[in-house]
């Protein structure tokens, strides 16, 4: 047999994996392994708990007695700094099981009986809003025990992060970490990407289409929870390749209270058949906007980015095409001029391209903002593949940072010049006192030869130039040949 068919031995294989028992279990102790074996991966995982900086311990299905039963988390995760201790019991689900809140609600119980810190689930779902669980439970039961929850797709974003940009000291922990990765990335780990919108999804994209939905149906709310967590698994999604923290934008109203967002996502659906949202990425112009047009059947991603405070229009627009060399042809460019609503003029790239002042139409009219969009079909499928909705916003949002929005950088006002100063310092007046003397230019010196020279000057084609620049080369040579001729 050829070496090519050989398999490579895996430290955490994906072979013999029989049954979602199985998955989890295996899934469950490769993560408590290399969380306890690979110290930057361990500590960057239990932080955002409110876990100390200090030695971890992991250990899988430690039973507890709760009443009259023997219960079994799928594992525990004990930090130790000094003599303080942080303990968190943990439930893992793998493929497209669900957390129960019943089980959940047990775990808080022992919790709570052992001086207990958190209890952090592990699944394949994803909130709509970051730091929400997508399980309910009673709230009750939370007054002396945290609930966190994770998703698969974050838990590999971040291996991904720390081993490939954030580093990591050890190169054997550093293997460890890598083995993990691909084990995660393994389509029989059971750490599924996110690949369903929802049973509601196609009831709901019907009635957008015939125009019948209404606010009081069933199914709005859920296919806006899954499209913002869609919108969360494409910024984990580009944040893993990028190597930063990408998150979705909300206001302060929508991070604080969930149902505020969810209320608009549901308004804006019945009345323009939209699903909008927007993604931050560190370093960029602006905010890449996602919006997804059920009725016309289109997905936009758009930024809008401040044009600069100088210069005429058209070097402003020129400005923006110098940056764009990547974008394609059927990029929108929209022009917002100050104290107007809406944009003043829109041009396909390839247009603007050919002749900028296409997108001047009042030269006049100061140009303050900038904004680029990119539109494709959107797909309609409930699923994955070829003709979904969630391939279709994926491509959309890779393809618009890598080819518009990455390229992209902020205008900056040029560095002040410094005044020319004469070659040789003019004679000092003994008169004047040292503290007041001054070598540069002042709007006395030589007043009495300019005003000679502006006698001289009234009528010369170059007045013009010689009122704003009077040390011009072309303005000295004129009036020196001028001077020669007297």
């Amino acid at each position: 047999m050829a070496e090519e068919a050989w398999h490579e031995a895996r430290l955490i294989p994906t072979s013999g994996i029989n049954g979602a028992e199985e998955q989890e279990r295996r899934a469950t102790s490769a993560l408590l392994a290399v969380l306890s074996a690979v110290r930057e991966f361990g500590r960057g995982f239990v932080k955002p708990f409110g876990a100390p900086s200090g030695a971890i311990e992991c250990f899988i299905e430690v039973p507890f007695v709760l009443g009259e039963r023997r219960l079994y988390p799928d594992g525990l995760i004990r930090v130790s700094r000094g003599a303080k201790t942080w303990t968190a019991l943990v439930e893992v689900k793998t493929g497209p099981n669900q957390l129960a809140t019943e089980q959940l609600e047990n775990y808080l119980d022992i919790a709570r009986e052992h001086d207990y810190d958190a209890v952090i689930t592990i699944s394949n779902e994803i909130p709509a809003v970051a730091g929400q669980h997508p399980t309910k439970v009673d709230k009750r039961k939370l007054r002396k025990v945290a609930l966190h929850h994770v998703s698969w797709s974050q838990v590999l974003a971040e291996a991904v992060m720390q081993k490939e940009f954030r580093g990591v000291a050890d190169p054997d922990q550093a293997w460890i970490l890598g083995e993990l990765i691909r084990y995660l990335e393994h389509r029989k780990s059971g750490a599924l990407e996110f690949d369903d919108m929802g049973e509601a999804w196609v009831g709901v994209r019907d009635q957008v289409s015939a125009g019948t939905l209404r606010a009081s149906d069933k199914g709005i709310a859920e296919v806006a929870a899954r499209f913002d967590a869609l919108l969360r698994f494409a910024s984990l999604q580009l944040g893993r390749q990028l190597g930063t923290e990408v998150v979705p934008v909300l206001s302060r109203k929508e991070a604080a209270d969930p149902v505020v967002r969810a209320q608009a996502l549901a308004q804006t659906l019945c009345a323009t058949g939209e699903l909008s949202g927007a993604i931050r990425i560190p370093g960029t112009v602006g905010h890449l906007v996602v919006n997804a047009d059920l009725r016309s059947g289109r997905v936009t991603c758009y930024v809008d980015v401040d044009a600069p405070r100088e210069g005429r229009a058209t070097t402003r627009v020129n400005w923006l095409l110098r940056q764009l060399k990547n974008a394609p042809d059927s990029t929108r460019v929209e022009v917002f001029v100050a104290h107007a609503r809406g944009s003043q003029a829109a041009e396909l790239l390839s247009t603007v391209r050919e002749d900028p002042s296409v997108l001047v139409h009042d030269p006049t009219k100061e140009i303050r903002a900038f904004r680029l969009a990119v539109s494709t079909t959107l797909g309609t499928k409930r699923g994955r593949g070829r003709g979904s909705f969630i391939d279709s916003v994926l491509t959309a949002v890779d393809g618009f940072y890598g080819e518009v929005l990455g390229s992209l950088r902020a205008w900056a006002a040029a560095p002040p010049k410094l005044r020319p100063v004469h070659a040789e310092p003019p004679e000092v007046d003994d008169s004047v006192p040292a503290a007041l003397a001054s070598t540069d230019y002042s709007s006395q010196d030589g007043a009495e030869e300019d005003g000679r020279a502006r006698a001289r000057e009234a009528d010369h084609p170059l007045a013009a130039v010689a009122a704003v620049d009077p040390h011009h080369p072309s303005v000295v040579a004129a009036w020196d040949q001028q001077a020669d001729d007297d």
